[in-house]
């Protein structure tokens, strides 16, 4: 069954005339690979994994052109995990985005949950993408999504756009418990990419900030392209940490190569380094398709506790190795 045949029988089943008034797409992705870790103090295990190179979704997406230039839009995407049947990695029904917007010539305003800003940024400059085994969450940041979100993207001037996020905590009596603010300004022009993103959340009793910033570029000289980041980690009690992700890609034909260095700098009292050394390949059967493979290594100082995983799992170890198949429809 084709998805648009798909989409007409969803919109059926729900509401046929509203579906008379937009589009609407069905689509998704499933993503399944062999994975084994080691260095774990469990010693190493092989495991069926969903989503090492990118999270396995199935989502909706719609929109209506309302005349003048402005258009509606929704989206309601959730995470699979192939392995088992179930939802990954929140656990919600439609955990990696729900959301309706408006655009116009005044930019773009949506409500509902997606990426973060610092995560938009990191997954643009980072060469594995977030995913594979050289994922950076593996020592970065890694909370990934914003809830209860109002977001407002400016149109593109001289390729440069401006993101802004705020998001209510949602505590009864204060108007600043777990408040999220965030912004993200970026630079798209020829060969250059740059961004600049921050997010501030607060605690559930306003009591505690936590503060990360990425700032980061690519540059593609042609025969490959080069990506350089550094991110700063901070809250208002001891977390105090600095990263510095190095990388580069390169692709002839169908076959993908990634590579990627991360410094992890622990400034609180238990100095608590890492740094991760990662490698990856995708060869590539179609246009929806590929195979893929990763590896990647980690060394922690004085008990950090970062292990090797994915766009998904968070891992058992300070190794990985993972090979499987990519789909997306």
């Amino acid at each position: 069954m084709n998805k648009n045949l798909f989409a007409m029988l969803v919109c059926g089943a729900f509401a046929a005339s509203a579906c008379a008034q937009s589009a609407v797409t069905v689509y998704g992705s499933m993503d399944l690979g062999v994975v084994h870790e080691s260095g774990g103090p469990a010693g190493g295990s092989w495991n069926l994994e969903s989503g090492v190179q990118a999270g396995s979704r199935l989502g909706f997406k719609g929109s209506e052109n309302l005349g003048n230039g402005l258009s509606a839009h929704f989206v309601i995407e959730g995470g699979i995990a192939g392995d088992t049947g179930g939802n990954r990695p929140t656990g919600l029904t439609f955990g990696r985005q729900t959301l309706v917007g408006l655009s116009g010539p005044f930019g773009a305003v949506k409500l509902g949950r997606q990426f973060n800003l610092v995560t938009n940024a990191l997954n643009d400059v980072d060469p594995f993408g977030g995913g594979h085994e050289g994922a950076y969450s593996n020592v970065m940041f890694s909370d990934y999504r914003t809830s209860n979100g109002v977001y407002y993207t400016t149109p593109a001037i001289n390729g440069v756009t401006a993101n802004l996020t705020w998001a209510p905590g949602e505590v009864a009596g204060s108007s600043a418990a777990k408040r999220e603010i965030g912004y993200a300004v970026e630079y798209t022009g020829g060969r250059v990419f740059a961004v600049l993103a921050h997010r501030s959340l607060n605690n559930l009793t306003d009591t505690n900030t936590h503060k990360v910033s990425f700032a980061g570029a690519t540059y593609d000289f042609g025969p490959f392209k080069a990506a350089l980041g550094y991110a700063r980690n901070k809250d208002d009690a001891a977390l105090d940490s600095r990263d510095i992700i190095v990388g580069a890609s390169t692709t002839r034909g169908a076959d993908t190569w990634m590579l990627s260095l991360i410094d992890h700098r622990d400034s609180s009292a238990l100095r608590q380094d890492a740094r991760q050394a990662a490698i990856g390949y995708t060869h590539a059967l179609s246009k929806r398709t590929n195979l893929y493979s990763s590896y990647s290594r980690l060394r922690n100082d004085n008990g950090a506790p970062f292990t090797v995983g994915n766009a998904v799992e968070s891992g058992s170890g300070t190794r990985g190795l993972a090979l499987g198949m990519y789909h997306k429809f």
